[in-house]
């Protein structure tokens, strides 16, 4: 323990000089993971103590000879400022094209918008570049978050892609992102930035080139592969620049470059950034029961905002020690949580998880859980008119006087399913020949147990031609099967009145034409008379001239 302490000690002798930051109230620390907790001793509250690995002590032993013999203005700044670390750790081949002078000028012409991500980063970029060098991975890599998310790791796309390395929910579950009721992985801090550079990894082991792993990350591993067979088979080369592929892949380390470049050299482009304090900005807090949000920020001294800047993926107002079994506080106050956590008698969580034995109605779920309606569907995102269906989990009130916490299988586990909450009318139809409880239910795509339910009938029973049977439809259904007989009865009518229309009409005028055939033909005799007088008349003046 004395031998702990020590080394506890040298650390934090180190970094006491760079600890102070406008951002944080750090006091030091150099450990490479999230540093963990010691666990109290019987009757002492648990305090925050940094367990470094041998390889940073190593570190930590070197950094001292090197404060001893004195340091040059450059080593010093870089002991302090975590920029220049990035920038010694700059390994990628470097892009240079015009798409990549579009996007510096881009980010060149919006200082605030840079400022902002710069600001988000401070609290998770040591983290970050610790990890990405603990694993031999260029520094390029901590700066990915910048164009993926503007290190928001509450950031949600279009594409619905999730936190500060937009995972998708399906490339999530591949990479062990626990998403559910009650958190999303993809927006934890660490959990993310684990899967990140996983995959990263994987990707360039499988393509051997950076350019192309950063493009697989975005476009997708099997479009890359698709786009590399095309070119072989074209003859034509396969690295990134080479490649036909979306604009926004094709832009995609283009922005990487851009932001390198402009890290490497703000002031080239006009820009500043402000340093970044080269040590840790949380502590990782084991969490061993269920505790409200609300409590475990009015422990540890934060603001709901900064808790849920260091803890994003909690998705509901407990914290559930089962799913998740730490919580990332500022260094400072992560002791004064614990403290206050060991001091405090009372139950720490006011919810627990409750899953449904069947489907029900919201109104009565609340009637059971004891709650009221309203207050279920906000804390559960019930829109109206669904039901809960079977297996649900749904956060209810915890009885003040409930020991047991959530179990591992429910807070890993959690899902929420809806259906559609149909109004059903009651409605009565007669048995056909041959007709069953079975045979009734599949015509009108209901179960048989319902149907045997609503007649007072075994499910195996038969029914008798023409006896009537109950049946409860959807209210919708109901009215479009209404609305079609409607239909069908005003169909019929239209059509007998249109036939009775046409009936008349062709009466009318077959009525109308018999007296026009009669004239007709009455005036076809009479000019025939005519014409037969005028003849006669023509030949007798040929032989006498008229009376005068």
């Amino acid at each position: 323990m004395t031998k702990h302490l020590s080394a506890l000690l040298i650390v934090a002798a180190l970094l006491a000089g760079c600890a102070a930051t406008p951002t944080s109230t750090n006091t030091a620390d150099t450990s490479t993971q999230a540093t963990e907790l010691s666990k109290p001793g019987a009757g002492e509250a648990q305090t925050v103590t940094p367990a470094p690995q041998p390889s940073q002590m190593a570190a930590a032993k070197r950094a001292s000879r090197m404060a001893g013999s004195g340091l040059d203005a450059e080593e010093e700044a870089a002991r302090k400022d975590l920029w220049l670390r990035v920038r010694k750790g700059f390994a990628m081949p470097d892009l240079d094209n015009d798409l990549v002078r579009n996007r510096e000028q881009w980010y060149a012409s919006r200082p605030d918008y840079v400022a902002r991500m710069t600001e988000r980063s401070s609290r998770y970029m040591f983290y970050i570049v610790e990890e990405i060098e603990r694993r031999g991975m260029p520094t390029e890599l901590a700066l990915l978050p910048f164009i993926e998310s503007a290190f928001n790791p509450q950031a949600v796309s279009s594409a619905k892609a999730s936190g500060m390395w937009q995972f998708m929910a399906a490339t999530g579950k591949d990479f062990d992102l626990k998403q559910n009721v009650f958190r999303d992985d993809r927006r934890d801090v660490l959990a993310s930035t684990r899967a990140a550079l996983d995959y990263l990894t994987r990707l360039h082991d499988q393509f051997g080139d950076w350019q192309l792993a950063l493009a697989a990350y975005n476009w997708g591993e099997g479009s890359v592969q698709r786009a590399i067979a095309r070119n072989q088979k074209a003859g034509k080369p396969t690295d990134y620049e080479s490649l036909r592929m979306p604009e926004e892949t094709r832009y995609y380390v283009p922005k990487l470059q851009a932001v390198k470049n402009i890290v490497a050299d703000p002031a080239n482009f006009g820009l500043t950034l402000p340093p970044l304090p080269n040590h840790p900005y949380f502590l990782s807090v084991p969490i061993e029961r269920d505790i409200d949000v609300a409590l475990a920020v009015q422990f540890s001294g934060v603001s709901m905002e900064e808790f849920k800047t260091l803890n994003p993926q909690m998705n509901k107002p407990v914290i559930l020690a089962a799913g998740t079994p730490q919580i990332l506080l500022p260094y400072d106050n992560a002791n004064q949580f614990l403290h206050r956590l060991a001091a405090f008698q009372g139950s720490t969580a006011s919810w627990t998880a409750w899953v449904a034995p069947k489907t029900l109605k919201p109104a009565a779920v609340a009637e059971q859980v004891g709650m009221s309606e309203a207050t279920l569907r906000d804390v559960n995102r019930i829109p109206p008119r669904m039901l809960v269906k079977a297996g649900s989990t749904l956060l209810v009130p915890r009885a003040a006087t409930a020991q047991v916490d959530v179990p591992v299988h429910v807070a890993d586990g959690a899902t929420l399913a809806l259906a559609p909450d149909q109004q059903l009318r009651k409605t009565t139809v007669k048995a056909g020949r041959k007709d069953s409880v079975a045979s009734v239910a599949k015509r009108y795509r209901v179960s048989a147990a319902q149907v045997a339910e609503w007649n007072n009938v075994a499910v195996t029973a038969s029914f008798k031609r023409g006896q009537r049977v109950v049946v409860y439809r959807p209210v919708k259904v109901a009215s479009k099967s209404a609305s079609r007989s409607a239909k069908r009865t005003k169909s019929a009518s239209a059509s007998k009145a249109k036939s009775s229309r046409v009936a008349a009409r062709s009466s009318g005028k077959r009525a109308a034409k018999a007296p026009v055939r009669s004239a007709k033909a009455t005036s076809r005799k009479s000019t025939a008379a005519v014409q037969v007088a005028t003849t006669g008349s023509s030949a007798g003046s040929s032989t006498e001239p008229p009376a005068q």
